[in-house]
């Protein structure tokens, strides 16, 4: 019994001598021609899509302020608009003469909710336009983000291949 211990704590003592004995370097295979020049050419497409989805994505952008911005003046003017008529309706009832005021008054508030309608349904138009503009633009981010997926895909696909030629 004393032989076999001995033997396994010999063989354990020498594995794990051995384990520590540095491996010797095995020298570094160069790599092929074929796959270097997969790499350079994937690098350089997938740099180009990368560039080409930002400035999809700041044009997409850029289009979504002018929306944004014409939508605002839009919408202010039709409220200015409504606001002027609703002041010379205003003034019409403040000149009228008493008997004539309810009349007048009615006719002011018919006027007013005409004005009203009319600077609602502007801002609703300019607000939808706004919308399409953005979900459009939203539409040629993702198409664009697509897109690179896709050349990297490829360029890592190309480079594999060249790997195993």
């Amino acid at each position: 019994m004393n032989k076999l211990l001995a033997a396994l704590m010999s063989t354990l003592i020498a594995g794990a001598a051995f384990a520590q004995t540095a491996v010797p370097a095995t020298p570094a295979v160069p790599a092929k021609p074929a796959v270097v020049k997969a790499e350079a050419k994937a690098e350089k497409s997938v740099a180009d899509a990368v560039k080409s989805e930002a400035k999809v994505d700041a044009k997409a952008d850029a289009k979504v302020s002018k929306a944004e911005a014409a939508a605002a003046k839009k919408k202010a003017k039709a409220m200015s608009k409504a606001a002027d008529t609703k002041a010379k309706a205003d003034a019409k009832v403040a000149k009228a003469a008493p008997e004539d005021k309810a009349a007048a008054t009615a006719k002011a508030d018919k006027t007013d909710a005409k004005a009203d309608l009319k600077a609602g349904k502007t801002v609703i138009k300019a607000d939808t336009k706004v919308g399409t503009v953005r979900v459009k633009a939203a539409g040629d981010k993702a198409a664009a983000s697509a897109e690179t997926a896709g050349v990297k895909a490829e360029a890592k696909a190309d480079v594999k291949a060249a790997g195993s030629k």
